[in-house]
């Protein structure tokens, strides 16, 4: 019978069609309607947002400080951690509870928050498929246990736990300006990635190598951390159902992980006792490598083999700080080999480094840190120059971003061996994690209401920035050419830009290649380099280390272009509309010079003009690069990085 009623709902969730809101404020116009000023579809601009899309004189946000102690138990993939939370109320409202997110419930099978996601269902279903979700209903022992929760005295504090969400009751209304410290303690058991493909994946947890029964681990999301409250929308309290990521508060951090002494650890934020968990060479290496001009091995691949063959059993504890910044991710193995080097950026230095095993070393020893170090130049030649002291790749088969760290893929062959694809493949990815650290994790957009803020915009500038890697880099997200597919699809199958990160039909094409298509349209034929270069660039100082909206992002690009720029979101992000229109032949008239004047010459000469014979990588900005004399693509300047 339950499996019946869960057929039953799955086919009354797959027949139900949602119809697209008309934003038109003539919709039987045939012409007016798609150059009309957005008007009303913007929020009002106020003391916080202005018109100009700038921050106004009374914008505010909150900041929040963690100091944190946890203890990696390898043998039982157990985490326990404590921490202290200082909240400062920045805002000019009373607050009498928090929100916090709980991510890891995304793991538990009976506490998560995937009951609101879409189940698209096939023709067919087994058994088996519906077994899942009867096992859903019972506790699979995953997910965030609070074990203590108190003010600074150690009072305890009243909370109530609502699948990946946590409201803390405060004792005493927080007034505006006031600032409330607690405590919490948890533990949880940490996820096998391998095990939850079939609900979602997961961002952080363990990836295990059974020739040498050694784990990777990718520590993301991992602590309970307050959720945003803004101007803009109050709590951001949304579910966290695998989809939305997140968006947090800026404040300063300080943790301290405790993991078997023989495991190299990676961190937001810069190490602060390397003296005592380096080995005297290893501290030699890492000094070393501070005026490298190429990456610099600091543990080596046979010292990660020789580890993994020999585990330790004692502990050790590796501690990091990093200020202002959002959110904080770690990774820790013995089976990691670790090189690093100093890209600098206006003068200022920041260390490019990676991390990564024997099966990623013949991609990620080559070319994981120079990506790295490129992806820091050109993202702040044309953003923001980057603020931080460390950017970090851990090939963790995967891609996924946090301040100053990012996950992703690029393994070899079993070989060693790997093709041109493999190679490129890995770099299009470190480029792209690499400069989420920029959007959103500088110009902090919410990734849980609005996929396409960070997603899109990064993925924009990370086509600018493998285009300027090399001229021949196979690109497939900014070209004009390559989102035709996408948006030819029947409108049942479209959403448009503006929709909630929850509810994207085709997310890859819909938040990042749409997004990054119409910016790079803008760029190369509405706007013009020059004007929309500087006009992002000031979107980027504007709201660096804030949180804006997407009505903050068109209002500044229309402010420092000086274009009326309405048409073209309404279009582009809010519509699904096609570009319609092909090219089938160009014909150019040719003048007959013995015409008698003023006597109709039926004489005159059409030619069509050829076809222009464009190499298939080839594109408008490829073009343009390659005219443009004063660009040096990275595989010129570093001809070891060619094939």
């Amino acid at each position: 019978m339950m499996k019946q009623l869960a057929l039953s709902c799955l086919l009354l969730g797959a027949a139900t069609v949602t119809q697209a809101q008309n934003i038109q404020n003539n919709p039987s116009s045939g012409h007016g309607n798609k150059f009309e000023q957005l008007g009303t579809i913007l929020p009002t601009p106020n003391e916080q947002r202005t018109a100009s899309g700038a921050p106004g004189p009374k914008y505010w946000q909150q900041r929040v400080d963690y100091d944190i102690k946890c203890e990696l138990d390898e043998a039982n993939n157990k985490l326990t951690g404590s921490e202290t939370i200082t909240y400062i109320n920045n805002s000019p409202d009373v607050l009498s509870y928090f929100w916090m997110q709980l991510d890891e419930n995304q793991h538990n099978t009976a506490n998560n928050a995937n009951y609101q996601n879409s189940n698209p269902m096939g023709m067919q279903y087994t058994d088996k498929v519906l077994d899942r979700f009867e096992e859903k209903k019972s506790d699979n022992g995953y997910g965030v246990n609070i074990t203590k929760l108190t003010d600074a005295a150690g009072k305890p504090l009243q909370y109530t736990i609502n699948k990946t969400m946590m409201k803390v009751d405060l004792p005493v209304p927080l007034k505006p300006g006031q600032k409330f410290v607690f405590n919490v303690s948890w533990n949880y058991k940490i996820a096998n990635r391998g095990d939850f493909i079939r609900f979602g994946g997961a961002r952080g947890g363990y990836e295990n190598f059974p020739e040498d029964n050694n784990n990777n681990y990718t520590m993301t999301q991992w602590y309970p951390r307050l959720c945003r409250y803004s101007d803009d929308q109050g709590w951001q309290n949304h579910q966290f159902t695998g989809t939305g990521e997140f968006t947090l508060c800026f404040g300063n951090f300080k943790v301290a992980m405790t993991v078997p002494a023989d495991h190299i650890v990676g961190a937001t934020g810069e190490c602060q006792n390397y003296a005592q968990t380096l080995s005297a060479t290893q501290m030699a290496r890492w000094q070393k490598a501070q005026t490298a001009k190429d990456p610099l091995q600091i543990v080596t691949l046979d010292e990660a083999l020789a580890a993994s063959k020999n585990k330790s059993t004692a502990k050790k504890t590796w501690i990091y700080k990093a200020d202002n910044v959002r959110d904080f991710a770690w990774t820790s193995s013995r089976r990691f080999v670790w090189d690093a080097m100093p890209a600098y950026i206006e003068g200022k230095k920041a260390m490019a480094m990676s991390y990564y095993a024997k099966e990623a070393y013949p991609i990620y020893s080559k070319y994981s840190t120079k990506a790295v170090a490129h992806t820091l130049k050109t993202y702040s030649k044309f953003s923001v120059p980057y603020p931080y002291p460390v950017a970090i790749s851990v090939e963790g088969n995967q891609g996924m971003e946090y301040p100053m760290i990012s996950f992703n893929p690029g393994r070899a062959e079993k070989d060693g061996t790997y093709t041109e694809g493999a190679k490129n493949a890995a770099i299009f990815v470190i480029i792209h994690e690499v400069g989420h650290t920029f959007f959103p994790m500088i110009i902090n957009s919410d990734e849980r209401q609005w996929t396409w803020m960070d997603e899109g915009l990064n993925s924009y500038m990370q086509y600018l920035s493998q285009e300027l890697w090399d001229n021949k880099f196979p690109s497939n997200g900014g070209p004009a050419w390559t989102i035709t597919s996408y948006m030819k699809l029947p409108k049942d199958q479209l959403e448009p830009i503006m929709t909630n990160s929850e509810n994207i039909q085709n997310f890859g094409a819909n938040a990042y290649s749409k997004v990054a298509t119409g910016l790079n349209i803008l760029r190369e034929t509405i706007v013009g380099r020059e004007a929309f270069d500087n006009a992002f660039r000031e979107y980027s100082k504007r709201w660096a280390f804030k949180s804006p909206t997407p009505a903050d992002l068109f209002r500044t690009l229309e402010d420092a272009t000086g274009e009326d720029l309405d048409w073209f979101w309404r279009g582009w992000f809010y519509g699904t509309d096609a570009c319609d229109i092909s090219i089938d032949t160009v014909k150019h008239a040719v003048p007959d010079v013995n015409a008698v004047p003023n006597q109709v010459n039926d004489t005159t000469v059409m030619r069509s003009l050829p076809k222009p014979n464009v190499n298939p990588f080839e594109d408008i900005s490829k073009i343009r690069n390659k005219e443009d004399k004063s660009i040096q693509f990275e595989t010129d300047k570093d001809t070891t990085l060619r094939p």
